[in-house]
């Protein structure tokens, strides 16, 4: 029997990657191009998630068979004053993306957060662990990862990340690269608890979770291990031969933010253990991995 041209599209794995010029969306175009998979890197000046008939009409147009929605409010601060902003990308936006891509039997890979926890818990929280958001950011990711679970839990992974840094956009590792380069003194919060997680490590974990084609539900995307963000600060100012004398401990009360910050991100990874698959490595080896790129980048920009 002869297949038809349509039926043999239907096998060729293509990949949507929704909110594609984030710093995670970025990466995925790095790994899936490494990995010589096809893939469509859509930004909000293509796809809206808040539209419900602009996100059909696109998944319908490209008929992806593994989308994955990084799109997010993510300004934490902000969406204590933005609360219906906030939860018309996270909530809204997300099961809008659950229904397209159960419109066309995509598989969705939905990006959450360790901010649908309560962040004053001990030890790393497992994937089924009690939720509790303290802050309008963490309450709308939660809202989301409800929507897609109820809309299409048969055909989706919520995979929540933390601390996430890549030599793209703003984040905290670069930050701190960019003072260790010019050797500034900076007091570091000391009292919260997290796993620095390399965006390129997230999308390669992301893509061994769908290769896999593990069972839908919940997982956790963090590189292993823990430490703080002044441990994190000590470790670059070191690995770029940095005086540590000029990094100073904080606790998190000498920083008040209009949103509370967990003081426990630290999120286990006992179902995909369970399951066979690799934890992904340590935050020490991927940070260590990473910054010669990082601070390359930062070098020229500071010359």
């Amino acid at each position: 029997m002869v297949e038809t041209v349509e039926a043999t599209k239907r096998k060729i794995t293509v990949w949507v990657i929704l909110g594609g010029q984030g710093q995670l969306g970025l990466s995925f175009r790095d790994v899936l191009t490494q990995s010589g998979i096809p893939h469509h890197i859509l930004g909000k000046e293509t796809v809206d998630i808040t539209n419900a008939d602009n996100v059909k009409e696109c998944l319908a147009e490209l008929k992806p068979t593994v989308v994955v929605n990084c799109a997010a409010w993510t300004a934490v601060d902000n969406a204590e004053d933005f609360p219906t902003e906030a939860f018309a990308i996270n909530a809204d936006g997300a099961r809008n993306v659950a229904i397209a891509s159960r419109d066309i039997g995509a598989r969705l890979v939905h990006i959450s957060t360790d901010y649908v926890f309560p962040g004053n818990e001990s030890g790393a929280r497992n994937e089924d662990a009690v939720t509790g958001p303290t802050s309008v950011y963490g309450a709308s990711k939660l809202a989301g990862e409800e929507a897609v679970l109820s809309e299409y839990g048969d055909n989706s992974l919520v995979v929540r990340t933390a601390w996430l840094y890549s030599k793209y956009g703003a984040n905290f590792v670069k930050t701190m690269v960019r003072k260790a380069l010019t050797s500034s003194e900076v007091r570091v919060v000391n009292d919260q608890h997290g796993q620095p997680t390399l965006t390129t490590d997230l999308a390669k974990h992301v893509v061994d979770l769908v290769n896999n084609k593990v069972a839908a539900g919940i997982f956790h995307g963090t590189n292993s291990g823990n430490t703080t963000w002044y441990e994190l600060t000590r470790a670059i100012y070191e690995a770029l031969g940095v005086s540590t004398s000029l990094v100073s401990p904080v606790d998190s009360s000498a920083y008040p933010t209009k949103a509370r910050r967990p003081n426990n991100s630290v999120l286990g990874h006992q179902r995909t253990i369970s399951l066979g698959i690799p934890e992904m490595r340590s935050w020490s080896d991927a940070l260590a991995e990473s910054l010669p790129e990082i601070t390359e980048l930062l070098s020229k920009e500071l010359s």
